[in-house]
């Protein structure tokens, strides 16, 4: 009955000894997502110390072992989040055979390693774009089941009954389903040719999707708000970085 409860011994993690998954730093390469690492691991296009690694779930030590994407070394690169007040007039694509503007000539001054948007905004729709070089989180923000906040700013041909209003509150059938708002309401001060809706839905322009088949063109549409992030103090056209304080909390979103 005096003897002391034996002491668990812990096993060792990997994280302990230092070790990531190889698709993660893949990913902190800049290279892509942790998905598409895995489809490079695959295909055998990757290389840790000289030897082929096809085995998904490998660990490396990011601070001993090389490797190599098609024989070209890869380094990890440092986290950039730029959170930028999308104009008009600019396509949200890191690059544009049609050699219209893109957003990454607003950011171009941003970052030395290669960052891209999460997600997408039409040509005239401005507001708020989030974009960084961190595959893993990019893919988490994209991912519907993680019901990231979009909250934007619409403004109308003519003004929204409240009968449709309704409508929209309740829920929409289109052509791909079923979409319903998570809320909608007449933007306070202004006329009800303004809402703000907010969705979590990452479908193809869904919020003009639903005014149009309601028979209402939309003439402006501003994303106000992104995964907590507002526009506070970020004039249009202008980006900045996020704060570690705002990257904490959005990781802790998903």
């Amino acid at each position: 009955p005096d003897d002391k409860p034996a002491m668990r011994s812990r096993k060792k993690s990997a994280a302990d000894d230092g070790l990531i998954r190889l698709n993660r730093y893949i990913s902190n390469a800049g290279i892509c997502s942790r998905r598409k690492a895995d489809e490079l691991i695959s295909a055998g296009v990757i290389s840790v110390n000289g030897e082929v690694i096809s085995e998904l779930g490998h660990k490396i030590d990011p601070m001993k072992d090389a490797v190599r994407y098609n024989g070209e070394l890869l380094k990890r690169e440092k986290m950039v989040y730029v959170l930028l007040n999308k104009p008009k007039d600019y396509i949200t694509t890191t690059d544009d055979p049609q050699e219209r503007r893109t957003v990454m000539q607003l950011v171009e001054k941003a970052s030395k390693e290669r960052i891209y948007p999460i997600g997408r905004l039409d040509r005239n729709t401005t507001g708020l774009l989030l974009m960084t070089n961190d595959g893993d989180l990019a893919d988490k923000l994209s991912h519907p089941k993680n019901n990231i906040v979009k909250l934007y700013h619409v403004e109308l041909s003519k003004s929204l009954t409240q009968g449709d209003l309704n409508k929209i509150s309740f829920g929409l059938e289109l052509e791909d389903g079923l979409i319903k708002p998570d809320s909608i309401a007449y933007v306070q001060g202004g006329t009800k040719k303004e809402v703000g809706i907010q969705i979590h839905s990452g479908k193809n322009r869904m919020v003009r999707r639903i005014f149009e088949h309601l028979g209402y063109e939309v003439v402006k549409l501003d994303r106000a708000v992104y995964a907590n992030l507002t526009k506070k103090d970020l004039p249009r056209g202008r980006w900045r970085y996020l704060d570690e304080k705002e990257i904490i909390q959005l990781k802790h979103l998903i």
